[in-house]
């Protein structure tokens, strides 16, 4: 046998190899979600992130400083969550006007076209950020449950975090509380 035929195996496996990366890289986007500041905890301050919204435009939670924001973790397979944004787009509505705003942060789906229908056939328009591989959500201790909301207050501190599904009115006075 040839000494170049010893090497073919060899060839073979880093060709695939660069096939599977450059299969994957290619269906990525380019937007790549950043945390900073470690791990959410109540009273502690809540990390920062860049991510984006449906529409490409880019987010940071520190474009919200000085004001309270509720962080609400959300996935179109989630059957409370489909109840609960609604309910939040209300307390969005009611609260807008002191500062108040709700970033709908989407648990690990990918296609911006579906989450956009999603929230439209719900008639809600709260401002949609993106999170493909729950880099955010893991800083918020998000891991399978959903829906979770942190809310936080105008210095940025983690000031309650709600698991799974509660009454609106738990919800509504969670936020009214932060605005005293």
């Amino acid at each position: 046998m040839p000494k170049w035929a010893l090497g073919l195996p060899v060839l073979i496996v880093v060709a695939v190899t660069a096939a599977a990366v450059a299969f994957i890289t290619v269906g990525r986007s380019p937007q790549t979600v950043t945390v900073s500041g470690g791990v959410a905890r109540v009273g502690g301050r809540a990390p920062t992130f860049s991510s984006w919204d449906l529409n490409g435009t880019k987010v940071s939670l520190a474009d919200f400083k000085g004001r309270p924001v509720l962080l609400t973790f959300w996935a179109t397979w989630c059957t409370v969550c489909r109840g609960e944004l609604p309910a939040l787009q209300r307390i969005q509505d009611r609260y807008q006007s002191t500062g108040f705003t709700i970033l709908a942060i989407n648990y690990r789906e990918t296609d911006n076209r579906r989450l956009k229908q999603y929230l439209d056939e719900l008639h809600v328009n709260l401002k949609a950020v993106i999170d493909p591989e729950g880099t955010i959500a893991s800083a918020y201790g998000v891991e399978i449950g959903l829906p979770v909301n942190v809310l936080l207050d105008r210095t940025g501190r983690v000031v309650q975090v709600i698991v799974g599904a509660v009454p609106n009115a738990t919800l509504e006075g969670a936020v009214a509380q932060v605005l005293q």
